[in-house]
């Protein structure tokens, strides 16, 4: 069986909830407001692929590989990202809506979060060094035993991180969000 291959694609305004979505490598392809929603988005390829406007929620990507992948201005609330294909797993959000989605376990350095949404998000165990929070709401996000050396958390909110249970070494905080690193004291800061 031959896998179906798209190149330098732009697929605009598709429901893929109605139209299924082919099998195979999407390269350097362009998705404009499409809605994935709840839809079953496994064993796909998708290398240098930019998803805009577009709607994610819940939808199952067991095994679909995001290499060098952007997403800007999309919702992506309750994505199990930890069951995504982790191999050369690269790729960043902008504006996006990640409420309650997971990405426990991977491995994702350098991977920037600019302008998003992030409530009770899932970071238990994830190897994010070197990335950026840049305005980013990050109320109830769980980071249990995850390595946050060097994470730029400066310009984000809403913080809670226990420094006993994750590796912090060259974080960035700023004076208003350093209090979320102190939160399980019970201390009162005035």
């Amino acid at each position: 069986m031959s896998e179906n291959y798209f190149q330098d694609e732009e697929f605009s305004k598709i429901d893929f909830t109605k139209t299924k979505i082919i099998k195979g490598e999407y390269d350097n392809c362009t998705f404009k407001h499409c809605n994935f929603e709840g839809v079953h988005a496994s064993n796909l390829q998708f290398v240098e692929c930019e998803f805009i406007d577009c709607n994610f929620s819940n939808t199952v990507v067991k095994h679909t590989a995001f290499k060098e992948v952007n997403f800007k201005n999309c919702k992506l609330m309750g994505v199990k990202f930890n069951e995504c294909d982790a191999f050369l797993l690269q790729f960043s959000f902008q504006d996006c809506q990640l409420n309650f989605s997971s990405f426990y376990q991977l491995k994702i350095p350098n991977t920037n979060f600019v302008n998003c949404n992030l409530e009770e998000v899932d970071f238990t165990e994830t190897y994010l060094s070197s990335s950026l929070f840049d305005n980013c709401s990050l109320k109830n996000t769980r980071f249990e035993n995850s390595n946050l050396e060097k994470v730029n958390f400066s310009s984000s909110y809403l913080i809670e991180i226990n420094p006993e249970e994750n590796r912090l070494k060259g974080a960035k905080f700023s004076k208003e969000n350093v209090f979320g690193l102190l939160s399980k004291y019970k201390l009162i800061i005035e």
